[in-house]
This record gives C-alpha cells, structure tokens and sequence, in this order.
C-alpha cells in the first residue's frame, strides 16, 4: 500500500487552544485531497474513586453544546514541558481539591482522529484527600460543582445517556473494567 503523503500545509486559525491547518494529502491512489485539521494540545482525565468506590464528578457548562454536564476532573496539557501524569496530579486538585495517594494510567483516547490530533490520557486515582491549599477558580470554575455518586450508577448513567462526555464515558466503563483486574502504577506515581 502506498503511504499517505503530506503534499502541503496552510493554516488557517490559531487560537488559544486549538489551531487549524488545511493539509493537501496524497491519497493511496495518487490522488490528493484536501483535509481540515484541528490541531490539539492534549488532555488529561481523572476517574478519582474514593475508599467507597465513589467516583468524583464535575458538572460544568460547556459553551459548545449549551448546557452543563457531568465529566471527570480534567484539564488541557497546556504547561510547557508537563508530562500527562503531573498534568492530571494538577488538574484533580485545581477541579476537586484532591490529591491522590495512587495513579494508574487506565486509557488513551483519540476523540476524533478524523478530524483532530487530540489525544486524553486517562487516569485512575486512588487513596484520595482533601488538599490544604487553594486555588483561584475562574470563568466556567466559578459554577463548577463537585459530586460524588457510586462507580456502578456512574455506570448506569453513562449506558442510559446521563453522563454523555467522551472522557467521562471511556474513563468510567474502563475503570468500572479496571476494578476487576490488576492495574500497573502509572510512571512517577
């Protein structure tokens, strides 16, 4: 088979998180096509499940659907040099207000290769506690609310459309698998 070729590049947006880029692509026929492309920093999950296998959730409003929903603590990889598992050690304290004891890395989810690089890396934590610093909350952080609800009902949420983001669906259903088995710590926990 014949590899995809890059024949050219332009972009088209730079943003604040994201860019986009228009690509001419050799096709495995020879012809070339045109793709859009929706350039992506990355971002970290945490499925953080306390002692009572309670997983913790946010519920925040997301300005492209319009209405709030139910998701995991998470954040963009948006400091220089940070590896995934700092990242989410940050962001579980910064949306939760949690640290956690123990980290496995549960799955990497790309969430829509047909039209972005983005890539999630999802995290479980463990032997979870209350953190005794602070942290400024700003824009859609400031009506961010912070639940706890059983890792089955997180289940049966994510089956029956309740919880409908794409890293609170993969991060539950792996944990809820990843319970049952034995997990690996993640690098640097």
């Amino acid at each position: 088979m014949t590899p995809y070729e890059t024949v050219s590049s332009t972009p088209v947006f730079a943003g604040r998180v994201i860019s986009v880029r228009t690509d001419e692509v050799r096709m495995s026929d020879g012809s070339v096509a045109q793709r859009e492309v929706v350039e992506h920093p990355g971002a970290v999950a945490i499925v953080a499940l306390d002692e009572e296998d309670q997983v913790v959730l946010v519920n925040q409003y997301r300005h492209p659907v319009g209405r709030r929903l139910d998701e995991l603590p998470a954040g963009l990889l948006d400091v220089a040099g940070e590896a995934p598992l700092a990242a989410a050690k940050r962001e579980l304290f910064e949306e939760a207000g949690l640290e956690a004891a123990n980290w496995y890395e549960l799955v990497r989810m790309m969430t829509s290769p047909g039209m972005t690089n983005e890539q999630i890396t999802i995290f479980l934590a463990t032997g979870l506690t209350a953190s005794d610093q602070s942290f400024a909350a700003e824009h859609e952080e400031l009506t961010m609310t912070v639940s706890r609800r059983p890792l089955a009902e997180a289940v049966a949420d994510v089956l029956a459309g309740r919880i409908t983001n794409g890293p609170a669906i993969a991060g539950v259903l792996a944990a809820s698998v990843a319970r049952r088995s034995d997990l690996e710590p993640a690098a640097g926990s």
